[in-house]
């Protein structure tokens, strides 16, 4: 049976010997789909002696993080999505400082300690700024899990090194940890962990195992006892059961509708009427149909019976609809909006009247320089839609780019892309490659995962073989790939094999398909930049000579002058003879 991450929290909070509490502290589990997608989030703040305000900056830090963490993206991973919360909520409380009368004195402003868990999956993500700190329970100890941001002076001096609100920018502890059933982590302010031994939290966790509230109680009870004189608060959160593979499905009971029938022309299913089939892989088929209710035309996707029960696949199939569900951009393939309950398993999307590129280089090999740039620009727009979710299309290849009569690009096929924040919840399949070897960067036979210089590498490798209808380093990249010993192989360059394409395009070219991904550009739009505009350093650049660029073939050329300056000099000996 499927089982969802479930949790026990347990809280209490006290102003202890001061007149107001400046701690602020609070927890959020989601229903369905953000407990899968986003998990739960608790969060504990703790504002600093010297400023009257701070209790204001701990609420609203606690309160940003709970609310803002759950509009990021579901697609971003858990680290990329509480970072930006966190930063935009620093830079608000800074803000806030700067247009106060503590503008000069920021110990006196909006400023706040700040430690957050995250559990999602089988996972807890921890965030940490100051002092507060976060503790896990292992066997009968507390394991401190942050490092308190706290120099200090001497015994009676310290003061916070990093704090939510004093600088513009914050630097942010991060870790992960794996969780299971019955973990338990605590989170409490210096209020108590200074007046309250190891021993008393294990033994309160005990004997209140079944009440998480008076546990927390307990513990801030024992450091006023103990004669605390700061604020008090004590977060208690226990693992009482982690999803498993099938609870960790995103689509629900979608995942269980049967594969529709194979469909014939003129075919009615589920309101549209079947055309034509207009594409078939041993993995999916792809019909023309048109909506009977509005004769809107449309592309159903269905997956290939063979693969029926293949619950890996139908879950990457789902996927592809969730990701084109979650991608704006006029140059990605959309999914059409869902207006009739489906009987069975397929993807409903716009319906392209056009041609992919692999059948446009087919008419037009060896383009023109300026018509490839378009192309490609129209290429990397869509990219950005997916690297600004987090996401990495992993299969860029000229069959997966169409083209309409206007001219428009559009990327389709989400089959092999990863989503960070879908991958954090756990392998989804095997260790097949899902990418096509001709376009894929070889850092994935490397086993390394994929990343935006990947799709970079896949773009570039189309840039070239659009200008010169060849690949960059040819057949032999796929074989070295699956070999795993591309490094051996060379450079081909474009100008070789067309003369119009100017030495700094060149360059741009072989530095987006370097096969070192730390040599490709840092970001997609500086290789498209480079297409268009020359860079000083490539413009002045002179080709290479022929015995840096093709090895072999100056090493054959050389040997075969040699032999003819040899036949020459025996020819003239047996000559003289």
């Amino acid at each position: 049976m499927a089982q969802q991450l479930t949790v026990s929290i347990g809280q209490a909070s006290s102003p202890g010997r001061k007149p107001v509490n400046q701690d602020f502290y609070g927890a959020l589990i989601p229903a369905e789909p953000l407990l899968t997608t986003k998990g739960i989030a608790i969060a504990l703040a703790d504002g600093i002696s010297s400023s009257d305000v701070s209790q204001v900056a701990s609420e609203s830090a606690v309160k940003s993080f709970l609310t803002d963490y759950y509009c990021t993206s579901e697609a971003w991973s858990v680290k990329s999505s509480a970072q930006r919360v966190i930063a935009a909520t620093n830079s608000w409380l800074h803000a806030e400082t700067r247009r106060s009368d503590y503008r000069y004195d920021r110990d006196k402003g909006y400023v706040c300690t700040l430690s957050a868990l995250v559990l999602k999956g089988a996972a807890a993500h921890l965030f940490h700024i100051g002092d507060s700190r976060i503790y896990r329970l292992a066997g009968a100890a507390l394991e401190q899990l942050t490092e308190d941001h706290r120099v200090r002076l001497s015994a009676e001096q310290s003061y916070l090194g990093r704090a939510l609100g004093v600088n513009p920018q914050v630097e942010i502890d991060y870790q992960s940890v794996p969780v299971a059933p019955g973990d338990v982590f605590v989170l409490a302010t210096d209020g108590v962990y200074d007046h309250v031994a190891h021993r008393f939290i294990v033994k309160a966790l005990d004997e209140h195992a079944r009440d998480l509230d008076a546990a927390a109680r307990a513990i801030v009870s024992e450091a006023f006892n103990n004669g605390s004189d700061d604020n008090l608060t004590v977060q208690v959160v226990r693992i009482d059961a982690v999803p498993n593979a099938e609870a960790a499905d995103l689509f629900g009971r979608a995942a269980e509708l049967p594969l529709p029938p194979q469909f014939e022309p003129r075919a009615e299913f589920d309101g549209y009427r079947i055309l034509r089939e207009l594409h078939a892989t041993s993995r999916s088929h792809i019909y023309l149909a048109a909506d009977i209710a509005t004769g809107e035309l449309v592309a159903l996707k269905t997956p290939s019976v063979d693969l029926r029960e293949d619950a890996d696949f139908r879950r990457r199939f789902l996927l592809e609809e969730w990701i084109a569900r979650r991608i704006d951009s006029p140059h990605v393939l959309k999914p059409r909006a869902v207006q009739r309950p489906r009987s069975s398993l397929y993807v409903a999307f716009e319906y392209i009247d056009g041609q992919t590129l692999a059948q446009w280089m087919i008419d037009h090999p060896r383009a023109e320089l300026e018509t490839v740039r378009a192309l490609i620009e129209q290429i990397a727009k869509g990219l950005y839609a997916f690297h600004r979710k987090e996401m990495v299309h992993q299969d860029l290849r000229p069959a997966n780019v169409l083209i309409d009569r206007s001219g428009t690009v559009k990327i389709i096929d989400f089959g092999s892309v990863r989503v960070a924040g879908v991958a954090e919840l756990g392998p989804s399949g095997g260790d097949e490659f899902l990418g096509t070897v001709q376009y894929m960067a070889p850092e994935y036979f490397a086993g390394q995962g994929g990343t935006p210089l990947a799709d970079q590498f896949s773009l570039g490798v189309i840039a070239y073989q659009m200008l010169t209808g060849r690949l960059p380093y040819g057949a032999e990249l796929a074989r070295a790939n699956q070999a795993l010993k591309p490094r051996k192989l060379r450079y081909s360059p474009a100008a070789d094999h067309n003369a119009k394409v100017p030495v700094w395009v060149d360059r741009a070219l072989q530095r987006a398909v370097s096969l070192d991904p730390a040599k490709r550009y840092p970001a997609l739009s500086e290789f498209v930049h480079d297409l268009r505009h020359p860079r000083a350093d490539y413009l002045d650049a002179r080709p290479q000579p022929l015995a840096a660029r093709n090895p072999l073939l100056f090493w054959q050329l050389l040997s075969a002058l040699l032999a003819l300056i040899v036949v020459g000099l025996l020819a003239r000996l047996h000559g003289g003879l």
